[in-house]
């Protein structure tokens, strides 16, 4: 648990700005940086987008596709290896690479990826943070582990202390489909394995916290709205919300309330980032972060993924998607978000690839001239 008991200045995080504004940026190498990258084809369409392709030319970055049928050793020589690939088989030929070849920097260890594709131990280091400040308190929701027969859920959720409404998620967090229950009956039509979450009302705002190395990035998302006890007692059943990849719902631009919209506190998420790169052994991964309503320094981590998506959709109005319940008078409005573009993610990439090629950094002209 962050702990703490004053808020810093809104503003939009970024320990690394001077990267995007170029005024202190890592060198360029003396010979090009070869990344090879392992990524699946969507992966690759997303990320390796052109503008990041020739800005990293112009840095002295080379990407490489990397065979996956041919062995590691045969391929490059890599500088980097960059990958976001799931299987025993790739994991365990990628720890053996590390083994033989200690000179190239894997980004990041299987193992430490496999972490938080489990919902189960995702946040549990968060849980367990016991860091003081004047920034504010940050926690995980209340949850529980279920992987037994949907007709015990009611029973478990009573034993454990959780308040309705829950968010069900898959245990294996490849899946980003979610649904809410409303009311205890609704429990015994989830499918286990999964991890039910007790709802914090944030106001319908999300918090992208995006960890690139040493640099924080921070995007408003529109979420799902407050749930008051009039939609409890209106509302039961399931609502399920499958991914809908095509509706970026990018809340930066909007007109909110300040007290949601207001950005946690830059201290609080620099302290946060450190320590959870330190006990993760990550360095390129996201947290999803909200603000409970009412409160102005008390916020929740609700999920984590690794190496997320940054393109692949552009920037939408809101999309609201209403589903009706049938026998229910009522309806509910829910907010679909996905990943969109993470601000200047071609600076800030290629500078975190440059930086682990060489580690002291100087002053040089701002990149502006760079664009791809």
């Amino acid at each position: 648990m962050v702990s703490g008991g004053c808020v810093g200045a809104e503003g939009e995080v970024d320990p690394d700005a001077a990267a995007e504004r170029g005024d202190a940026v890592a060198p360029a190498p003396a010979r090009e940086l070869v990344v090879g990258y392992a990524l699946t084809s969507k992966k690759a369409k997303s990320f390796l987008q052109p503008k990041l392709r020739g800005l990293a030319r112009k840095k002295g970055i080379l990407f490489v596709a990397i065979d996956q049928k041919r062995p590691l050793s045969d391929q490059g020589p890599f500088d980097i290896v960059l990958h976001k690939l799931t299987g025993t088989g790739w994991q365990q030929l990628l720890e053996e690479y590390r083994e033989t070849h200690p000179e190239v920097t894997v980004l990041d260890p299987p193992g430490a990826i496999a972490h938080l594709l489990d919902r189960q131990s995702m946040l549990q280091e968060v849980s367990e943070l016991d860091l003081s400040d004047c920034y504010g308190k940050v926690g995980v929701p209340k949850q529980l582990l279920v992987n037994t027969d949907p007709s015990s859920i009611p029973t478990a959720v009573t034993r454990a202390g959780l308040s309705l409404p829950l968010v069900a998620k898959p245990l294996v967090a490849k899946s980003h489909e979610l649904s809410l229950a409303y009311d205890p009956s609704s429990l015994t039509k989830l499918e286990p394995p999964l991890v039910l979450q007790e709802f914090v009302n944030h106001g319908g705002v999300m918090f992208k916290v995006y960890i690139v190395g040493d640099a924080i990035r921070v995007v408003r998302r529109f979420s799902l709205p407050n749930v008051d006890e009039g939609d409890l007692s209106n509302n039961a059943g399931v609502f399920r919300f499958p991914r809908v990849s095509c509706a970026a719902a990018n809340a930066d631009d909007a007109d909110l309330d300040p007290c949601v919209a207001e950005l946690p506190p830059r201290p609080l998420l620099e302290i946060l980032a450190r320590e959870l790169r330190r006990r993760l052994g990550l360095r390129l991964f996201n947290i999803d972060m909200i603000r409970e309503h009412g409160t102005k320094d008390r916020f929740y981590v609700i999920d984590m993924n690794y190496f997320p998506e940054t393109v692949g959709v552009q920037r939408l109005a809101r999309t609201w998607l209403v589903e009706v319940i049938s026998a229910q008078p009522c309806t509910i409005a829910s907010l679909y978000s996905c990943y969109g573009k993470m601000p200047g993610y071609e600076h800030v990439f290629t500078d975190f690839l440059l930086s682990l090629a060489q580690k002291e950094y100087k002053r040089r002209p701002s990149y502006s001239s760079c664009e791809g």
